[in-house]
């Protein structure tokens, strides 16, 4: 594999803003990608896949390239090294790269693939809490399955096609997908590429969505005709799902704190042709509060740590912190109090997260169940846990509850 200098320089920039200016990944590449149209998809797939697999191992390359945050040009540089040293990759004669120690940087990398923190590149925090909430071999399985690189995942929009025919329209685009067993509408496309450019999506015909999400509005049980809320909708993921399951009968109420992810749902929805959504901001506690007793269904996808989807977002392993959790667990315990009044007698309800720690999950049902006034008008009717390493997709959480009649 040969290197191309601009790439090589673009992948920096990229890296400059994503460990220096706490930028996301995924937007930081986004907006890199947009940097020079005469780039073809090998180019962009070199230039998104280094980014993510540096952003993944910075820990374990840092510490081998002997370097510390924040980093310089120059240290950016011998990151990049310690990755195509790694994978057998000819370093080109430039400034940059002289005097590389590639025996070294392998001897190192053997040496500190013994020590787990190192070897799944993950701070010395996230390891404890894991082993303390999982359990050292869970734990030990979990990390390594959540540092593999996600698939794509598609699901068919059964409001316009079905998973065969999606499947037979992106083959007429070049673009090759398996059907997943046990999944009622997900596909897995066998290679990565750009599927927004496709005139499947560009019909509305499939949403990108993991496989493990795809779950969460089957588990809510929902029928047509029902009236259905969606307390933490974000851009919507999950709405158009409940959508394509009620095929448009009944109401959808939308609610999220943050406006802008309601606009975009909007956009979405049309796109999808879901017509039964109802998109409520959250601009002060009325909107919830006339909502209260009035709901066959409630889905509360509660914000979480997103510790069972590193393999999609790995720069949240530097993001996160312990403080943060913390605070987490406090704001989950009130939103499924204050969010479990919307379902309605003998209605129920569904607490999902896409987070493998049981105090995030089976711990924050518990104490509702036991420890609240609400939570004794609810019984547990199921739950399901998702680990990556099991399953080969996003960790992931939920737990149906109804309430008493």
């Amino acid at each position: 594999m040969r290197l191309h200098r601009n790439l090589v320089f673009a992948t920096m920039d990229a890296l400059n803003e994503i460990f220096n200016n706490g930028k996301y990944a995924d937007k930081v590449i986004e907006q890199t990608l947009k940097r020079d149209k005469r780039w073809g998809s090998r180019d962009r797939s070199f230039i998104a896949e280094t980014v993510y697999d540096i952003v993944r191992w910075k820990r374990l390359y840092a510490e081998i390239a002997e370097v510390k945050e924040p980093f310089d040009r120059e240290n950016l540089f011998r990151l990049f090294t310690v990755w195509a040293t790694l994978r057998g990759i000819t370093l080109p004669d430039w400034p940059q790269f002289e005097g590389t120690p590639t025996r070294r940087i392998k001897g190192k990398f053997d040496s500190l693939s013994k020590i787990r923190k190192y070897r799944e590149s993950i701070p010395d925090w996230m390891d404890e809490l894991g082993v303390k909430e999982l359990g050292e071999k869970v734990w030990e399985k979990e990390i390594a399955a959540l540092n593999l690189q996600a698939p794509v995942i598609l699901r068919a929009n059964t409001l316009k096609t079905t998973k065969d025919k999606l499947r037979s329209a992106l083959k007429d685009e070049e673009i090759i997908s398996e059907p997943l067993k046990g999944y009622k509408s997900a596909l897995k496309l066998e290679e990565r590429g750009n599927v927004f450019r496709t005139q499947a999506f560009k019909n509305g015909f499939f949403e990108v969505q993991d496989a493990s999400s795809q779950l969460v509005a089957e588990f809510l049980e929902v029928e047509p005709g029902m009236r259905v809320v969606d307390t933490c909708a974000g851009a919507g993921g999950k709405t158009l799902h409940l959508a394509a399951l009620m095929e448009n009968k009944g109401q959808i109420i939308a609610t999220d704190i943050y406006g802008n992810k309601l606009k975009e749902l909007k956009r979405r929805a049309k796109r999808a042709g879901a017509h039964n959504i109802d998109p409520r901001a959250i601009d002060s506690t009325k909107v919830i509060k006339k909502l209260y007793g009035t709901a066959d269904r409630v889905l509360i996808d509660s914000p979480c740590s997103g510790l069972g989807v590193l393999s999609r977002n790995p720069d949240a392993k530097w993001k996160l912190q312990p403080e943060f959790i913390d605070r987490l667990i406090k704001t989950q315990a009130q939103i499924i109090e204050t969010y479990s009044r919307i379902v309605k007698p003998g209605g129920k309800m569904v607490y999902a997260t896409c987070s493998v720690l049981p105090s995030e999950n089976e711990k924050q049902v518990e104490n509702f169940l036991k420890n609240t006034e609400e939570g004794k008008k609810f019984k547990l009717v199921k739950e399901q846990k998702i680990l990556s390493s099991e399953t080969g997709f996003d960790g992931f959480y939920m737990a149906l509850l109804e309430k008493k009649a």
